[in-house]
């Protein structure tokens, strides 16, 4: 009697992801391999990962892009890749009726970086709309610009000096600028990220004021000032 083969069913099993994934120290269990989980431990370490400066970090999170993100989802966090500027960061999830621990907290950045980041923000999309492939800042113009917001009457002049150069010096370490010669400094296309046209109308406002407030959406999630008011897309700050 001849037998017949049981008709496959309309579902396979899943492939699981640790096969054949090597013990990477003593006791792992987890189950990506290293690639996948040294991207996750980057993004989950800095305010933002860029493919210029990570090539091969850059190239495991496409390719480990579904099951990144679900590692994040675990943790109420959403992970965002922007294609177009070439960079990956994080974003605390809020939804309302949801309790979520909280695990990026709101870092705002002090007046004098605020103040930079609007500079360097415009004159890269000045150098964007003029064609040109990056945009470039000198200290000196940094400096005259953040002076330029001091209120009359200052006098203690080295000391407002010190904290332009120290806020130069943050946007630095951030990778919001990144300094090519001595004084001189490439911006980064995260800078858009960090101050989306949206926030423009309300710095506006702020610089009348003084209070410490949060930039833009930082790439580590936090979002934490009120975003009403629009603003169209051509509406810059200048000094």
């Amino acid at each position: 009697m001849t037998e017949v083969a049981p008709t496959p069913g309309p579902f396979v099993a899943p492939v699981g992801i640790d096969d054949d994934v090597p013990a990477l120290f003593a006791g792992d269990t987890g189950v990506l391999p290293y690639d996948a989980r040294r991207v996750l431990a980057l993004v989950l370490q800095r305010r933002y990962l860029a493919a210029a400066s990570h090539p091969a970090e850059w190239k495991a999170l496409l390719t480990h892009q579904n099951v990144l993100a679900s590692r994040c989802h675990d943790m109420f966090v959403e992970l965002v890749i922007d294609r177009d500027y070439e960079i990956a960061y994080k974003r605390q999830v809020r939804e309302p009726g949801l309790s979520v621990p909280v695990l990026l907290k709101d870092e705002p950045y002090k007046r004098v970086e605020t103040l930079l980041m609007l500079f360097v923000r415009n004159r890269f999309r000045q150098e964007q709309g003029a064609g040109e492939r990056a945009a470039h800042v000198d200290a000196e113009e940094l400096v005259d610009y953040a002076l330029g917001f001091l209120p009359a009457g200052e006098t203690n002049l080295a000391a407002r000096r010190r904290e332009v150069d120290n806020a130069i010096g943050a946007l630095v370490r951030e990778h919001v600028l990144e300094e090519v010669a001595d004084g001189r400094y490439r911006v980064q296309p995260v800078v858009e990220v960090l101050l989306p046209v949206e926030r423009l109308r309300e710095l506006t406002r702020w610089l009348r004021g003084g209070a410490a407030v949060s930039a833009g959406p930082d790439a580590d999630g936090t979002d934490s000032a009120d975003t009403d008011d629009a603003v169209d897309e051509d509406e810059e700050v200048s000094a």
